[in-house]
């Protein structure tokens, strides 16, 4: 079982734990993530926090009956951040508020990308005139003003600069300060007010550096440029951050705004919020379908790409399903409503795509923790290296201990560490979802790129799920008596094989008998009486099992198997009676998807309750090569556990109720998209197509955004692995230069861009 599955959603029911996701301001980096995950964590009552620097939410998870949502909304604002209303709830009674929607964060957003474009014009503006006025010898007009009136030309210029364009950056240090901690805010803060400060100083009492000696020199410039850098690598994150949410933006685009209806035997066009389960709604050539419901008269063939990712239209008639948000191609129809609002396939698909990009990968979380040691580890290595400076370092000895103490406090800002997962998550579950795949968070997606062994449940995954009789072999030569005995029985039956006898008894026009003391043995078989007679139906071991010899047919029951047929035996007072063939075509792309998997080095595995020669049958032609077979409902977890002690990393996929404890037990449960609730539950991933390729693509796209997570997060420490010594100045004198400050706010800045940069690779 895995270490940790209460990230899961699983089949055991509802919990009295309510869900709740709250957007908060003022986070900078990932310190600032684990301050506020250890301050909600605090809260009694609180299940889990998880805390996405990307998103900017808190998605937590609390028992109502201890805790308050309130409660927790005063902590977030103790810990020094702001939040903002409860996005997304369930049931959370009384306390529910106002509650934000997607388009008023997106409007947020973008207000806030708006904000910092005209800071950092601002400053922008600004610096480039301190700049100006800070440099006599590359710019010799200005010094026809005296420099201590220069000076004070550039104090005034530059104070704005540094506590309007840059105050987010000083009261989040102030926040951070009073609550005994650091992070980026107070690196930024404490590097641009020391060289503010320090100018400040000589401007107004020059005698401070003349008295020991050394030329009259300011720094305003040094300050106002780390600001507008830092802004700009804040604008372009900002940026970027909106495009990785840009596909759960396409999803939400795609719910239509009206729809028309029959009420009152009228027809009205009505908004899509107003519609009501049951209302029969017209859909003409090229709409949109507003809500998910079943075609009642008409037929036409549908778009459902924005689901499935497939973009050949379906055929759709009398009783087919549609699904809201899917274009009508041609022909019209009436349908009536069966889901609408969040129930829609489209809501869920929305929720679960932004449950996931709120979880966290485990991964992120040791992140999370280094970078909560690691803002105070680089103010101490800051004030070592100036220390170091004042001491050994070369004249003028002041200046470069004041720049290589700016400079190792500034480039070391744990942006990059904080954004590294959650936006490839963000990006990969987005492009997983355009795909007809949703993946429910970043464990899911860790695990998933580890996975060595792919389990197929066969009947519904593998095969079609649709058996149909290709055979009766009555032992009397009475074909119709044997399948009326076994049709009547089966009648009886929810198994699907059973289905398909009494679906072909009807086509058969055989008549049922009156069956009595009907008992279902699960994975066995059934039997009841029929006329004072005991009727046994079901698979050679039941009949064994119950002592009736079935040595009649061996040479055609042989045969049989070995085409990959699947047989159902039937026993009439203690005699065998005869066998039924059945057989489940495979899907078409299941022999091209086993085959990928393994060019991937991954192991394919068939797990089935039929025979061995069944399933080796129908194995060896879709190119599987081992197979687990023979395995009754309740054993199916069980075969996966033993694969799990042989030290494989398993997935599982299946799409029925009883593969629901396997796709549990599995490192990974992927779920077929028409298979049940349950099962669909109980995965971490779900196909929305019935298509095995699917697997295939979700496996890929998981692997590739673990590569991308790990090439976040090695560019992000070896850039600071690098960055802090040559900051601190260990490349003087050859290449003194870099101790400026302002190259530090460069490759700050870059660092965060360069992150997010590479997750949006995802997107293609």
């Amino acid at each position: 079982m895995k270490a940790n599955i209460d990230n899961k959603k699983t089949f055991t029911g509802k919990t009295d734990y309510n869900n709740i996701t709250i957007p908060i301001s003022g986070m900078s980096c990932a310190s600032c993530v684990k301050r506020v995950e250890d301050a909600i964590d605090g809260v009694d009552g609180v299940k889990s926090v998880s805390v996405n620097l990307a998103t900017e939410k808190a998605s937590i998870i609390f028992d109502p009956k201890i805790s308050e949502i309130n409660a927790i909304k005063k902590m977030i604002t103790d810990s020094g951040y702001e939040p903002g209303e409860v996005e997304h709830e369930d049931e959370v009674g009384e306390e529910k508020g106002q509650v934000s929607t997607p388009e008023d964060l997106m409007k947020k957003k973008e207000e806030e990308i708006e904000k910092l474009r005209n800071k950092f014009i601002f400053s922008l503006i600004m610096s480039v005139i301190i700049f100006i006025g800070s440099m006599p010898g590359l710019f010799p007009f200005i010094n026809v003003i005296p420099a201590w009136i220069r000076h004070y030309i550039l104090l005034v210029l530059a104070t704005p600069v540094l506590f309007i364009a840059g105050s987010q950056f000083y009261i989040g240090a102030i926040k951070s300060a009073k609550h005994f901690s650091a992070d980026m805010n107070t690196l930024v803060a404490v590097g641009t007010f020391s060289a503010y400060l320090y100018s400040v100083v000589v401007t107004v009492y020059p005698q401070f550096i003349t008295s020991t000696g050394m030329e009259v020199h300011v720094y305003f410039d040094t300050a106002v440029m780390i600001i507008t850098l830092i802004l700009l690598g804040k604008m372009l994150e900002a940026r970027a951050k909106g495009k990785t949410s840009e596909a759960i933006l396409k999803l939400m685009d795609l719910k239509p705004d009206s729809a028309r209806i029959i009420r009152n035997d009228e027809e009205m066009d009505i908004p899509v919020k107003d519609v009501e389960p049951g209302d029969v709604i017209i859909v003409r050539p090229g709409d949109k379908i507003p809500v998910d419901g079943a075609i009642i008269s008409g037929n036409s063939s549908i778009d459902e790409s924005m689901l499935t990712g497939e973009s050949i239209p379906v055929d759709k008639g009398i009783g087919d399903e549609v699904i809201g948000a899917t274009i009508n191609k041609s022909g019209s129809f009436r349908f009536r409503a069966t889901r609408v609002g969040k129930d829609t396939a489209l809501s869920q698909i929305i929720k679960i795509v932004e449950e996931a990009q709120s979880k966290k990968a485990p991964i992120q979380r040791i992140a999370d923790v280094i970078a909560s040691y690691f803002v105070p580890t680089v103010i101490v290595l800051a004030i070592i290296t100036f220390i170091v400076w004042m001491i050994f370092g070369p004249k003028p000895v002041l200046t470069l201990a004041l720049m290589s103490f700016i400079s190792v406090l500034i480039i070391a800002c744990p942006c990059a560490l904080g954004l590294a997962t959650p936006t490839a998550i963000m990006v990969g579950t987005g492009n997983g979802a355009q795909n007809g795949i949703l993946i429910r968070g970043g464990e899911s997606l860790e695990r998933s790129g580890k996975i060595d062994t792919v389990v197929f449940d066969k009947t519904g995954t593998l095969t079609m799920g649709k058996p149909e009789v290709v055979g009766v072999f009555p032992v009397d030569g009475d074909k119709d008596k044997l399948l009326q005995l076994t049709a009547s029985i089966e009648k009886l039956s929810e198994h699907p094989l059973g289905e398909a006898i009494v679906q072909f008894a009807n086509e058969n026009s055989i008549n049922f008998s009156n069956v009595t003391n009907f008992e279902s043995v699960p994975g066995k078989g059934v039997e009841g009486n029929i006329d004072g007679r005991n009727i046994l139906v079901g698979k050679q071991a039941f009949m064994n099992e119950k002592g009736i010899e079935t040595n009649v047919f061996d040479d055609r029951i042989e045969s049989l198997e070995n085409d990959g047929k699947t047989l159902i035996y039937v026993a009439s007072d203690g005699l065998f009676s005869g066998v039924i063939a059945i057989s489940d075509t495979p899907r078409k792309s299941s022999g091209e998807a086993v085959r990928m998997l393994k060019d991937m080095g991954i192991e394919v595995v068939m797990l089935t309750g039929d025979t061995e020669k069944t399933a080796h049958s129908i194995a060896s032609g879709l190119g599987i090569d081992r197979v687990i077979a023979e395995v009754l409902p309740d054993q199916k977890a069980e075969s996966i556990k033993k694969l799990q002690e042989e030290g494989h990393v398993v997935a599982m996929v299946g799409d029925g109720v009883n593969d629901a404890p396997a796709l549990v037990q599995a490192d990974v449960g992927i779920s077929m998209g028409a298979g049940s609730d349950i099962a669909i539950e109980a995965s971490d991933i779900t196909l929305i197509q019935d298509d095995p390729l699917k697997v295939v693509q979700a496996i890929k796209l998981s692997k590739k955004t673990v590569a991308i997570i790990y090439q976040n997060f090695f560019w992000a420490f070896v850039y600071n692995v690098i960055g802090i010594p040559i900051a601190a100045g260990v490349l003087y004198p050859f290449f003194g230069i870099l101790l400026q400050p302002v190259f530090a706010s460069m490759a700050m800045a870059f660092s965060s861009v360069s992150v997010v940069s590479n997750s949006l690779r995802l997107r293609n």
